[in-house]
């Protein structure tokens, strides 16, 4: 049985008469899409294995000529979808490095306070990452991403341990 999908790009609009659609890559590794013939497209109102037939850059998208599609009004029945791929088809990372889905959803545990709470979202702000955590008895809890405060991520046991700075939760002063 294949994994959850993952999510690769996103189709932004129709390019041309000819069904080609400008799609704006959501993965680190856009190349990838050169040596594929086909891809799961999801959107509202149509979803399905598509062959492709070309993929070329485009300023900061790529277009991509689909099988079947072939004028303009073919192809905005898909915009907004969503490319995407298997889990297990995604690009091997390096060591200690995740994607955001295999992140997201494991338990934040303080090595100080315990359980913090599930981690919900990854802000990118450019200089680290951030996690929002939530569901614990703190509330929200933002975590800056950095080797000093996350120590260990352990999917096996579905937990990411911390060591949070002092400041980054306010303590019942009882």
């Amino acid at each position: 049985m294949a994994g959850e999908k993952v999510n690769v790009g996103e189709i932004s609009g129709a390019y041309g008469l000819r069904g080609e659609l400008k799609v704006l890559p959501l993965t680190d590794f856009p190349d990838r899409f050169f040596g594929m013939k086909e891809i799961w497209v999801e959107n509202r109102r149509k979803k399905g294995l598509y062959g492709i037939e070309s993929v070329r850059r485009h300023k900061q998208f790529l277009l991509f000529k689909f099988e079947g599609i072939n004028d303009k009004d073919s192809a905005l029945l898909l915009v907004k979808g969503l490319l995407q791929v298997d889990e297990e088809d995604v690009f091997p990372l390096p060591e200690d490095v995740y994607y955001v889905f295999q992140l997201v959803g494991l338990d934040v545990v303080d090595v100080q306070r315990g359980l913090l709470g599930k981690l919900q979202d990854i802000i990118s702000t450019g200089a680290n990452d951030v996690y929002v955590v939530q569901d614990g008895k703190y509330g929200e809890v933002l975590i800056p991403a950095i080797k000093e405060v996350v120590l260990e991520v352990d999917s096996d046991q579905g937990r990411i341990l911390v060591d949070l700075l002092p400041g980054l939760i306010e303590e019942d002063k009882k």
